[in-house]
């Protein structure tokens, strides 16, 4: 508990260098739970970085030895006492948390998941809703509510999302660990890297991504997720018409343009 001597250090802390944002969720004691507090750090984070320009790229991490062990249990139990039973407060709780969630996927800027140790529960909903996700070799994933009697049917819809149907109801129904390299089989992670090694290949892969067209990395990532909930026919029309306005772009121009002399590639206007 803080001891009042210092202020205590902000729930998010934000880092911004190269146009890579650094989100650490600095809450280690908690293992970073998505509290009322971190829930709210979060969303006004997301909020903001989605209006700047000068951030191409966002990496989110937790502070001390593991990522985010899901929603604060001991927070939501002490609401057992209100006139409902706490009804009315779980529903406004979850959908917080979904509206944050919604936030990191509907972000402009791609976001990498940097794991360490556990994600767990809504920890691992938090890995699933990030466009890509780096782990260590000793980070573990599970969805555990099934062990407490409460099934992670939130964190599911990200889950669901990102890994085949048998391997999502695998961990939602015997709610185990799963090792990082079982994580990267299951397409739920995409790299493994050792320990002392993880920060640094989270912050290359994002460097890539800055030296990328920002244009062409926004329209991408929206095209992504909202083709992804369409028919085919439907997925190919709005993706044709994304493509023709992507080609209206004047980083688009300028790109093809000296591909086609073989040009050196022209530094990106983002427009």
């Amino acid at each position: 508990m803080h001891d009042g001597s210092t202020p205590p250090m902000d729930p998010v802390t934000l880092e911004v260098s190269d146009g890579i944002a650094t989100l650490t969720m600095e809450r280690p004691r908690s293992i970073n739970a998505l509290s009322e507090e971190m829930l709210a750090a979060l969303q006004a984070q997301l909020d903001d970085i989605a209006t700047r320009r000068d951030i191409k790229v966002v990496i989110l991490r937790g502070a001390g030895d593991h990522f985010c062990a899901g929603h604060n249990l001991k927070e939501m139990t002490a609401r057992r006492g209100d006139e409902d039973g706490g009804y009315q407060y779980y529903n406004d709780l979850f959908a917080t948390c979904a509206k944050m969630m919604m936030s990191v996927v509907n972000l402009p800027q791609p976001v990498i998941a940097e794991v360490t140790g556990i994600a767990t529960a809504a920890g691992c909903q938090l890995v699933a809703s990030c466009d890509l996700a780096v782990a260590s070799e000793e980070a573990r994933f599970a969805t555990s509510g099934i062990n407490i009697g409460l099934f992670c049917s939130t964190p599911m819809v990200a889950l669901s999302r990102n890994v085949p149907r048998k391997a999502a109801m695998e961990m939602l129904l015997l709610g185990e660990f799963i090792h990082a390299d079982k994580a990267l089989e299951m397409g739920l992670i995409n790299r493994v890297v050792p320990l002392d090694q993880v920060a640094a290949a989270t912050r290359e892969m994002a460097a890539k991504i800055v030296s990328k067209s920002p244009v062409a990395v926004k329209i991408g990532k929206r095209a992504f997720y909202e083709q992804a909930e369409m028919t085919l026919a439907e997925a190919y029309d709005y993706a044709g018409r994304t493509m023709a306005d992507n080609m209206m772009a004047r980083d688009a121009e300028r790109g093809i343009g000296a591909f086609v002399t073989k040009a050196p590639m022209p530094e990106w206007e983002g427009e």
